[in-house]
């Protein structure tokens, strides 16, 4: 959509191959105004414009590359008016890399469907961090910003989404036009068009119903993005809109929306909406095998070691997941032999690195003993070194990945790691 044709290039540098079977991966390069992104790659989530307890120069030295921040949450706090004043989100933040901000679809799912019902996107979710809901009743935690709330949000209708501020309660009102405008004040590199998540839980019906209508709603979201592009003056850089594919679980659904979004004029799509655990790799290879070859796509919200293999297997180019830091913040780290629970009595006076052989800042510099501690005390540094850990852990784990399927050992990489990580000897085959 840009005028200069190489503003939003993707380039496509190594396939994964596999004589055994048919294999989407692939190793690439996405450009942007603020720099180069190398895919497979992990986008770190601050949803109010920060990483809890991460400033962005340790985000910078743990090798992240992107930042996604929350369109519904900065909405609230700051305001769109104040971001744009301040000349968007970079120099808010101070972040000089490729930022991406969602569309607030996400929240009509988070805010809506599955308050206080105890559910996530995933199905048989086992990251162990689900939608937190209380009861049906008193409500429960926001699932991107962990405040509480204490009623249903967020109501759809064709116009768009009827949400409640969690501050105040406060109506406000997002259609399609007004998502892409507040993310045009943001100034994120990369935008979402505007969607509905739907639940696992959600019937056939209501997922085609849902599929259908964030088609017309991708439409209206591209329209008014090149509205606002051509409005644009030369000295105000440009931005990329990423369409999303819905459909839920059911292949038909899946492939009729990727085959309607990838027919749109976007730089890249996402692949957003609910999955069941078990059938996710065959859902997002029956999307990418629809999806134009030489646009980027990314795996909303997803951020499993597993799960992130299957991805870059099956075609997946970008992650983002609140995982990582969500997970830290209660204690629960990554380690290459799995899962620990730090606050566990057994590492109160374990004087030895959280991960030996990670090269991360609180592994080279503190141990499981110190971390133990703080994060009993409900320390803030405890959250921030266990936050630090876990984002260095994933960015790397994909980093990594990437590296695999340049050097054509992908298979023997996924093999090794998640056989060691799960503690299942052999079970994980090419």
């Amino acid at each position: 959509m840009s005028d200069d044709k190489n503003e939003f290039d993707f380039q496509i540098i190594a396939k994964l191959n596999n004589k055994k079977k048919k294999t989407l991966g692939r190793a690439g390069v996405f450009n942007t105004p603020h720099g180069e992104i190398f895919t497979p790659a992990f986008a770190t989530v601050g949803t109010k414009a920060d990483v809890k307890g991460v400033n962005i120069e340790q985000l910078d030295s743990l090798g992240s590359q992107i930042f996604l921040a929350n369109t519904y949450h900065l909405y609230f706090s700051p305001g769109p008016k104040i971001l744009k004043k301040a000349g968007g989100l970079h120099s808010f933040s101070g972040w000089k890399k490729p930022m991406m901000t969602d569309s607030g679809g996400f929240q009509a799912f988070s805010l809506g469907a599955a308050f206080g019902e105890n559910i996530s996107k995933i199905a048989k979710d086992d990251s162990g961090f689900k939608q937190t809901g209380l009861n049906k009743t008193k409500g429960g935690v926001c699932s991107s910003c962990d405040m509480p709330i204490t009623k249903k949000m967020a109501k759809i209708t064709e116009d768009g989404v009827e949400f409640r501020s969690y501050k105040n309660g406060s109506k406000h009102f997002f259609s399609p036009e007004k998502s892409i405008q507040i993310q045009h004040d943001l100034g994120a590199d990369i935008l979402f068009a505007f969607d509905e998540c739907t639940s696992p839980q959600a019937t056939y019906q209501y997922q085609k119903e849902a599929m259908d209508r964030t088609h017309r709603w991708a439409k209206r979201s591209l329209e008014e993005h090149k509205k606002l592009e051509k409005k644009k003056d030369s000295s105000v850089k440009k931005q990329a809109l990423f369409g999303i594919v819905q459909g839920g679980r059911y292949d038909d659904l899946r492939k009729t929306s990727a085959e309607f979004i990838g027919s749109l004029d976007f730089d890249g799509f996402g692949i957003g909406g609910s999955f069941d655990k078990d059938d996710m790799d065959q859902v997002v290879a029956i999307v990418n095998e629809k999806l134009p070859e030489n646009k980027p796509r990314h795996l909303l919200g997803i951020g499993e070691p597993i799960d992130l293999f299957m991805g870059v297997e099956n075609g997946v180019d970008f992650f983002d997941c609140v995982a990582p830091t969500r997970m830290a913040r209660h204690g629960s780290l990554h380690t290459e032999n799995g899962r620990i629970n730090i606050t566990n009595a057994r590492f109160k006076d374990d004087f030895s690195p959280i991960d030996k052989k990670c090269g991360c800042y609180t592994c080279k510099n503190y141990t499981r003993a110190y971390v133990n501690h703080l994060l009993r005390e409900k320390e803030m540094l405890g959250m921030s070194l266990a936050s630090i850990h876990n984002l260095y852990f994933v960015v790397n784990l994909v980093k990594k990945i990437r590296e695999s399927v340049i050097d054509n050992l992908f298979f023997e990489f996924k093999k090794d790691f998640l056989n060691k990580y799960y503690k299942k000897k052999n079970s994980v085959k090419e």
